[in-house]
């Protein structure tokens, strides 16, 4: 049976462990407030700006002088980006993202299909590494606070590598942001622009928020003249729309973990409450034990003596 001393050792541990995970559940609750403001700012922008990109797209027909839409006839490679945390203490966040890269892997190689790595993130870059999966292209450093030179960093080094036909196609997987419980991972297609589509839970939702409006709708259908040419047009929006895509992806993985830190913590915390309490009981058990241990051999002294 463990002392009375090493009892408390026990529970002054937990006490420092629940101070630290309490501390880091304020930290994440005061970061989160911020990331939720720069996702609600961004949202609109970026759904506007597919809405747009695409569009121009359509009026131009997918002229082959513009590159980066022209789609492979035959898809070979395909770049897989991992958008994880640099750190950990955050639940599933990160290996919920790693394991969805990895099925999708299996996926393109039951179909024939070379799946190239990209990392954001330490976590990523190390599961990657100890998977023998090394990451093409790694970045690291700045995922708890992105900003858009990142984006723009990540964004130019996949089209630049879609357009010399390094990739045929490029995915991004990452955490999407709905509350500090709940974190959905999304499978965005990113190139080409013609399979820009979005696939996971909660996915439907979000389209379903950005359903257009009768004006919209009446928009959708007019011939629009562009000025310059849609063609020439689309050689600046496609970057810019490649670039909104990550930083937006950025931000919601931001978010979402600093959601699902603050979970993790709170969770931890209140563990550590109920171990010691439970630890409370062991140590008055402990020290009734002591007690009556004394008095027997008091009681058996006396008896002796007598």
């Amino acid at each position: 049976m463990a002392t009375q001393k090493d009892v408390k050792n026990r529970i002054a541990s937990i006490k420092n462990i629940n101070k630290i995970t309490r501390a880091m559940e304020m930290v994440a609750a005061a970061r989160l407030r911020r990331a939720e403001q720069r996702i609600e700012q961004l949202r609109p922008y970026a759904q506007s700006m597919r809405k747009l990109t695409r569009r121009a797209a359509e009026q131009a027909g997918g002229m082959p002088r513009v590159p980066v839409l022209v789609e492979r006839e035959q898809e070979k490679r395909v770049g897989v980006v991992l958008i994880t945390g640099d750190r950990g203490l955050a639940g599933a966040f990160n290996t919920n993202v790693i394991r969805d890269g990895l099925r999708l892997e299996r996926e393109l190689g039951e179909d024939g299909k070379e799946t190239v790595f990209s990392a954001v993130g330490r976590k990523g870059v190390s599961a990657l590494t100890f998977r023998k999966r090394e990451p093409r292209t790694t970045y690291v450093g700045f995922t708890d606070r992105p900003g858009f030179a990142n984006a723009r960093e990540i964004g130019e080094e996949l089209t630049a590598r879609y357009v010399d036909e390094e990739l045929d196609r490029v995915e991004l997987v990452y955490n999407h942001y709905v509350s500090p419980l709940t974190q959905h991972v999304w499978r965005q297609t990113l190139l080409p622009l013609q399979q820009a589509d979005v696939i996971g839970e909660g996915s439907g939702e979000e389209e379903a928020e950005g359903e257009e409006s009768e004006i919209e709708k009446a928009h959708s259908r007019s011939v629009f003249e562009y000025e310059p040419e849609a063609e020439e047009l689309l050689g600046q929006l496609i970057p810019e729309y490649v670039n909104i895509s990550v930083y937006r992806a950025l931000l919601e993985s931001a978010a979402s973990e600093l959601g699902a830190r603050m979970t993790a913590m709170r969770n931890a915390a209140e563990n550590a409450e109920e171990m010691m309490g439970d630890l409370t009981l062991e140590m008055n058990r402990v020290r009734q034990a002591e007690i009556t241990q004394e008095i027997l051999e008091v009681v058996a002294g006396a008896e002796a003596l007598g």
